[in-house]
């Protein structure tokens, strides 16, 4: 345990860092299939049959991400999941009934009766919407530190809804990749709506937490950090500048750069994420907890890190085959 210095540090970093990376990949991967069921009332029906045949081989794979960072925020900084769980239970059961939901439909759509079809189309845009919004509401109340005030819940009711926009945004880059023809042109133009939200949600949490925390804000804009950190917005600034400018030329007749939105919408999220790490590091909990006080003892963390080195390169081996075998565009749903 003394191998790379204190265990008391770097095993607490250790396991911040892996759970924010769990944290990020599941925000980007389950994001999209989340946004694809929030667009669902805008497509034909035939049309919501080949959105979720975009996503079916990948859905379940990727809320295997949100179980791990939970787990490591359990088993690793147990002080912090109670607090956390604490103030956010109602959101939490709500993202679980919304999970549970969007599974269920997601398997009886397929072999539902025509005249029933409709309700689990229903019950699966419901299901994205329930997660995506207590999802947005979590991270506004953990930006604002977890308070019980009207002026928390009104940011997070307003980071609910910008959170929601940014997973149909996504969605819609990844149908971009995913379709072709018709509906890969209707996804062009959702994506073309979805950018201002994503533009306004990034903007909100990227103004809140300096101005919530006299901490953050020093991080930020004190000198020299202000300098070091520039490039962060003004790359964010350029990319969705060349995503504008993309979205304007797509699609194109050969197909080609129809990654190139989700690409840049993974980038995007990306950046964000680093953005609040920075910001709220070392504290797991804002302005309460530390990653250092919240963490289990080193022992405990040792041990539960000679298992994570076994699980994870599994978890994101079976992720990329799954990826690397349904690659390409989406075809026709079928369960036969």
């Amino acid at each position: 345990m003394t191998y790379f210095g204190d265990p008391a540090l770097w095993l607490p970093l250790t396991f911040a860092a892996l759970m924010g990376l769990s944290i990020l990949i599941y925000v980007v991967l389950d994001g999209f299939d989340l946004g694809v069921g929030v667009l669902f009332p805008f497509a034909e029906p035939a049309e919501k049959d080949r959105m979720v045949a975009s996503i079916g081989p990948f859905w379940d794979a990727n809320e295997t991400w949100l179980v791990l960072a939970i787990g490591i925020l359990l088993v690793a900084f147990p002080a912090a999941h109670g607090a956390i769980l604490t103030a956010l239970y109602l959101p939490v059961a709500i993202m679980l009934i919304g999970l549970i939901l969007r599974g269920v439909a997601f398997e009886f759509r397929a072999k539902a009766p025509p005249a029933r079809k409709g309700l689990w189309n229903l019950s699966f845009y419901a299901g994205s919407m329930m997660t995506a919004l207590s999802q947005g509401y979590m991270l506004g109340m953990y930006i604002m530190g977890l308070e019980q005030r009207p002026a928390t819940w009104a940011f997070a009711a307003l980071t609910a809804v910008f959170l929601t926009v940014g997973y149909s945004f996504i969605g819609a880059a990844w149908l971009i990749l995913k379709t072709e023809g018709a509906l890969q042109r209707k996804a062009v133009g959702w994506a073309k709506g979805g950018i201002w939200g994503l533009i306004l949600g990034l903007g909100a949490v990227s103004l809140a937490s300096p101005l919530v925390s006299p901490r953050i804000f020093d991080k930020w804009f004190a000198m020299p950090e202000a300098l070091f950190l520039a490039p962060l917005p003004i790359i964010s600034a350029a990319l969705v500048a060349l995503l504008w400018i993309a979205l304007r030329r797509l699609p194109a007749r050969d197909d080609s750069f129809a990654w190139f939105p989700f690409a840049v919408s993974i980038a995007l999220f990306a950046l964000a994420f680093c953005g609040m790490a920075y910001s709220f590091y070392p504290y797991v909990v804002p302005e309460k907890l530390t990653i250092y006080e919240a963490a289990s003892a080193p022992e405990s963390l040792f041990i539960i890190l000679i298992g994570t080195l076994f699980v994870l390169p599994m978890i994101l081996g079976y992720t990329a085959l799954s990826y690397r075998v349904f690659r390409g565009k989406a075809t026709a749903l079928s369960y036969e």
